[in-house]
């Protein structure tokens, strides 16, 4: 079978097993990364640049190579080739967690609970639950799921039509390596830099097919290309700009603004000016949002796995 019809029934059936399952409450593979980066971190931390970027590429090293065995084990074998791709966008992709999560908290918030919503934010975001009310929960419900959408779903279909399954291991060890190390704190900062420029690069393109999509699939087109074009720059991350930018734009609402982290207050700029304050409703929208962008980056990925197959045909 050819790899891009490989990777075509693969991704597919392992987006539809993240829709029917979620992410497992045990033994998620993404945790069992988690857990053998922190030990090689123990091993080599140090406060150096250089340390951090080889704890960075013995893991994304090791997670590349162990896709690319496995990939080279099953290949005389279709029906196992497809398998191995579904079960690896599946261990991968968390769109189905992402959206239970985000709607957990809007019906909270539309019940007018607010505490609850607060207590269930962090299984979401790292914003202070305790600084916001609930139009505040529901801005950074709706910017999470934004920023969610790129970083677990687009863009790790991105690099399985480019590399397949190392290409889907490698961009999620990448995501989870910053989540872990890639922060300014004091022990990280020196540290982690090599992971948190790794994932800039890997995420760069999968932002641009996020933002693209939101805007192809959202409400209002051209308020999304608008904020876009005009906002997106502003933002401190150059991934997170155009996806909540487009977001913004496409759901008519106004994102950014003051937000705390860890009792750290930082002044993000707006986003889509001319929106909206965010409503606990808009969380029900954005999360709709997110699941069609997901289905479009889908046939995106696809249709470029048969461009490349072609090309070196």
């Amino acid at each position: 079978m050819r790899a891009d019809r490989v990777f075509a029934y693969g991704a597919a059936a392992g987006l539809i097993g993240d829709l029917l399952l979620g992410d497992p409450r045990r033994g998620h593979p993404v945790a069992a990364f988690g857990r053998a980066a922190g030990a090689v971190e123990r091993v080599l931390w140090r406060d150096h640049r250089g340390w951090g970027a080889l704890h960075t590429a013995v893991c994304v090293g090791t997670a590349v190579a162990l896709g690319a065995a496995a990939e080279h084990v099953v290949r005389p074998s279709r029906t196992a080739s497809v398998a191995l791709t579904g079960a690896a966008t599946w261990a991968v992709v968390g769109g189905t967690s992402l959206v239970r999560e985000a709607r957990s908290i809007g019906r909270a918030l539309e019940a007018g609970d607010v505490e609850a919503a607060r207590a269930r934010l962090p299984h979401l975001c790292g914003r202070d639950p305790q600084a916001l009310d609930a139009d505040g929960i529901a801005r950074a419900v709706v910017e999470s799921v934004a920023e969610n959408t790129s970083d677990a779903v687009v863009g790790a279909l991105v690099w399985g039509a480019v590399g397949g399954v190392p290409g889907l291991l490698g961009f999620r060890a990448v995501n989870t390596l910053d989540a872990m190390v890639g922060h300014k704190s004091p022990r990280y900062r020196r540290f982690g830099w090599a992971s948190a420029r790794l994932d800039d690069l890997a995420g760069w393109p999968g932002a641009r097919l996020t933002a693209v999509l939101a805007t192809l699939a959202g409400d209002d087109p051209r308020g999304a290309v608008r904020a876009w074009r005009e906002d997106a720059h502003r933002h401190p991350s150059p991934n997170a700009g155009p996806v909540e930018a487009s977001f913004a734009g496409a759901l008519g609402v106004r994102l950014g603004g003051p937000l705390s982290y860890a009792g750290r207050v930082e002044h993000r700029p707006v986003l889509h000016r001319g929106g909206r304050a965010v409503a606990p409703y808009d969380i029900e929208r954005a999360a709709r949002l997110s699941r069609r962008v997901g289905l479009l980056a889908l046939g995106a990925g696809v249709a470029a796995r048969a461009l490349l197959k072609g090309r070196s045909a």
